[in-house]
């Protein structure tokens, strides 16, 4: 009879060895970044309901992280402009690994893993050429093997299409420089787009009208049927055209907007964006102005209008989202929004579905 041993040493040879689920982090919902009281920096795993799992600490200031399809890995980036990006086992807290970025770029603050999850990309900046770089890791051991054209300047956030290696970028369209700190170099030339690249190559572009091309592209959603949502950020002056857009490839993109006087408290600035699961609203979190803007993505009309200070990431859950703020976690449900504000974190930009 085949003992247990025998029978794992049989797996190994044909290379089907049992690994590691997100399981064995606690099976979180959701990874995110913050602060705690004392002031120190953590990447935390949060179930369905926002309460911690895991919290594993960062050596400086947080923005995204990306999770691994399969094992329970991820990796949390520097805000921007940063240099450094953690690969963190998060079942056992130990860093895998340090990823730097390369002579003359930084990170931009996200990540995406390729359908199998043998490969990372990273969006990076150029920064001196200004022209933005999408890195290319082995996922296995975390080596930079390769990397191509952003398809634009200022890559932000990057999100792969479901059931492929299609990725989709956010190019910004905004040139910095470390030595520069945040500040923006190129406004009055910024030019965003939205990229869809496969194979290194731009298969589908999309550009934004010339009269809003200081309207930053930022951040993104991806919905089961491919459709990608965008949420930007206005460099101009005066009330901002619309901030957050709908593309599918193959058709022009749409744009939707609530009444001035609600528009405006958008203050000009999405900080994260989110679609529902079935694709019918969307959801974009403004933290300058302290308000979540829901839409129906069929008609284009405003649901829900949710005031929360200093919010800021949010994601998916099976019948709305699930928000965070400064303050805590709550959903955006009316009948359920209360803030939980007994963690001691102060929750960072995005709100990460595992």
């Amino acid at each position: 009879m085949a003992t247990r041993r025998t029978f794992l040493k049989g797996l190994a040879a044909a290379g089907l060895t049992p690994h590691a689920t997100w399981a064995a982090a606690g099976g979180p919902a959701f990874l995110t970044a913050g602060m705690e009281t004392g002031g120190s920096y953590v990447l935390c795993g949060l179930d369905i309901n926002g309460e911690i799992i895991f919290r594993l600490p960062l050596p400086d200031r947080g923005h995204a992280a990306a999770a691994h399809p399969r094992r329970p890995e991820a990796v949390a980036f520097a805000r921007r402009p940063g240099t450094f990006a953690m690969v963190l086992d998060c079942g056992n807290g130990v860093v895998k690994a340090m990823l730097e970025a390369p002579s003359g770029r930084h990170f931009y603050g996200h990540g995406e893993f390729s359908k199998d999850g043998e490969t990372l990309y990273t969006t990076e900046n150029g920064f001196q050429t200004g022209v933005g770089y999408i890195g290319v890791w082995d996922a296995r051991d975390y080596r930079r093997i390769g990397e191509f054209s952003s398809g634009g300047i200022g890559p932000h956030d990057i999100k792969r299409l479901p059931g492929s290696d299609m990725l989709v970028v956010a190019n910004g369209g905004i040139d910095t420089h470390p030595d520069s700190g945040r500040t923006k170099l190129n406004l009055p030339t910024m030019k965003p787009n939205l990229s869809y690249v496969s194979d290194g190559q731009i298969r589908d572009q999309v550009e934004l009208l010339s009269d809003w091309h200081k309207n930053s592209i930022r951040h993104l959603a991806v919905a089961e049927d491919g459709m990608v949502a965008f949420g930007m950020q206005w460099e101009g002056e005066g009330l901002s055209p619309p901030l957050i857009g709908l593309h599918q490839i193959g058709s022009e993109p749409r744009f939707l907007c609530a009444a001035d006087e609600i528009h405006e408290e958008m203050q000009g600035y999405v900080g994260s964006i989110a679609l529902s699961k079935s694709g019918d609203a969307v959801a974009a979190t403004s933290p300058r102005g302290g308000v979540v803007q829901i839409f129906a993505t069929r008609t284009g009309n405003l649901v829900d209008n949710l005031r929360e200070k200093d919010v800021g990431g949010i994601a998916t859950l099976e019948e709305s989202f699930a928000i965070t703020s400064g303050n805590g976690i709550f959903r955006s449900s009316n009948e359920d929004h209360k803030t939980n504000i007994s963690q001691g974190v102060a929750w960072d930009n995005h709100l990460i579905s595992v």
